[in-house]
């Protein structure tokens, strides 16, 4: 082969099929790297579409019970003695008073029981009753609807010298801000 030949071969053929060879290659791994990113991107936006919705369903779920957390923070808010005092007052008034009479409220200052091993403050509650079994339950049913902050730690029963009637004396850890 001469010299003509062998440039026009080398020159006109090789090197322009290796350098179109070389530009499929480098479009080929630019196209497969675009398409990765590409997949990886989307895989991102999904997963940040995902959050966005689950995010926004908790934001009308919140909102939602905004009225639930407003009172609950109230209810923590409230000083506890004096509303435990006024509860009870107001069950008392719905209760016989032959089967219902509370003797003794107290408010001891140390925290004890599972107030203690807690971080949350909280108060305590002694409360003391001469009543029948069902007035005491409609009580206790009555005020821990009225306080569901309160969490019963001690409930003790023993029999009452009056007819018919129990004691009852129970301690309350009551949940505060």
């Amino acid at each position: 082969m001469n010299h003509y030949q062998q440039s026009i071969a080398i020159f006109g053929f090789a090197i322009p099929v290796l350098i179109g060879g070389a530009v499929i290659g480098g479009a080929a791994y630019v196209k497969s790297r675009v398409s990765r990113s590409f997949e990886n991107k989307l895989t991102y936006y999904k997963t940040y579409e995902q959050n966005k919705q689950a995010a926004l369903s908790l934001e009308s779920e919140i909102s939602r019970k905004r009225e639930h957390i407003d009172r609950w923070e109230q209810l923590l808010g409230d000083e506890t003695a004096s509303t435990v005092t006024s509860n009870l007052r107001e069950i008392e008034e719905g209760l016989p008073s032959k089967e219902f009479q509370k003797t003794a409220q107290e408010h001891p200052a140390s925290k004890a029981g599972i107030a203690s091993a807690s971080a949350q403050k909280a108060a305590q509650v002694k409360l003391a009753f001469r009543a029948t079994y069902r007035s005491m339950q409609r009580a206790f049913l009555e005020l821990e609807s009225r306080m569901p902050q309160l969490q019963m730690q001690e409930l003790r029963i023993d029999p009452s010298t009056s007819s018919g009637s129990l004691n009852f004396h129970v301690t309350y850890t009551a949940w505060e801000q």
